[in-house]
C-alpha cells in the first residue's frame, strides 16, 4: 500500500488561462484541493504526504504573482489554525511540517509556518509535509553543509548513508509520487528521497485532480512489482 504519497502541484497557471483568469488566480483553486486531497489522502490509509507547494526557482516569479501566492498561503496558514479547523486536525492526528529553506519567506509567512508545527507536533497518526522554498539539489547542500560543520569540529568520523539523511531535510522516502500538469520531469523534488519511487505523470492540471485520479493512482501503484534491483 502507499503509505507515503508525494504530489507536485503542477498546473494552477495554465487552468486559470484556459478559464480566462488571470494566470495567478489558479493558485486560489489549488489551494481548495490540497485541502481535500489530505482529508482523500489518509482516507485511503496513506500516513503521510508530502506536497511540493513552492519551489526555490518560484521566487523569480513576477512580483505581482509572488505578492498574490503568499496572500494565498497566508490566508490557508490562517484558515488552518482558526478554532474548528486546528481541533480538525488534532483529531485526526495530523502533523504539519515544512520542508525547505522557509527563513526566505516574508516573516509573517514564516511565523505562521512554525506556529503550525508547534500546535501539531503531538500529532502522529498523519504526517502532511509542505515542501515549501524548496530544491531537492539545495537540500543535499544544506545536508552537506551541516555535515561539513561537524566534520571540522571532530563531531563526525565517518559518513554513512544513515547519518546524512539526518541531515536532510526530511529522510522519509515516498512510495508513489504524482506529478498532474502534462510535463514528465521531477523538477528537483525529493532528489534523494526519491531514489525509488514509483512515478506517476497525469495530463490533468492540478485544481482538476479529483478523488477518483487518487484512486486509480493507488491502484496502479498496488499493481507495480516493485524488485528494488533483484
Amino acid at each position: 500500500m502507499v503509505k507515503h504519497l508525494g504530489v507536485i502541484l503542477d498546473g494552477n497557471r495554465r487552468f486559470a488561462r484556459r478559464l480566462m483568469m488571470q494566470p495567478w488566480k489558479g493558485h486560489e483553486w489549488g489551494a481548495k484541493k490540497v485541502r481535500q486531497l489530505m482529508e482523500w489522502s489518509q482516507e485511503l490509509g496513506v500516513k503521510e504526504l508530502t506536497l511540493f507547494a513552492f519551489s526555490m526557482q518560484n521566487f523569480n516569479r513576477p512580483q505581482k504573482e509572488f505578492d498574490y501566492l503568499m496572500k494565498v498561503f497566508s490566508t490557508e496558514f490562517d484558515n488552518l489554525q482558526q478554532k474548528d479547523n486546528l481541533q480538525q486536525l488534532q483529531e485526526k492526528g495530523i502533523r504539519i511540517r515544512f520542508i525547505g529553506r522557509t527563513h526566505l519567506f516574508p516573516q509573517d509567512i514564516h511565523e505562521k509556518m512554525k506556529q503550525l508545527e508547534e500546535k501539531t507536533k503531538d500529532n502522529n497518526n498523519y504526517r502532511v509535509n509542505f515542501a515549501m522554498a524548496y530544491g531537492g539539489q539545495e537540500e543535499i547542500l544544506d545536508a552537506i553543509s551541516a555535515m561539513a560543520d561537524k566534520i571540522r569540529t571532530g563531531d563526525i568520523k565517518e559518513i554513512t548513508k544513515d547519518l546524512f539523511e539526518q541531515h536532510l531535510y526530511m529522510s522519509s522516502e515516498p512510495d508513489l509520487i504524482i506529478r498532474t500538469g502534462g510535463d514528465k520531469r521531477t523538477s528537483n523534488f525529493l532528489t534523494w528521497q526519491s531514489w525509488y519511487s514509483e512515478w506517476l505523470f497525469l495530463d490533468k492540471f492540478w485544481p482538476e485532480f479529483e478523488r477518483e485520479d487518487l484512486v486509480r493512482a493507488v491502484n496502479d501503484f498496488n499493481e507495480r512489482e516493485r524488485r528494488f534491483g533483484k
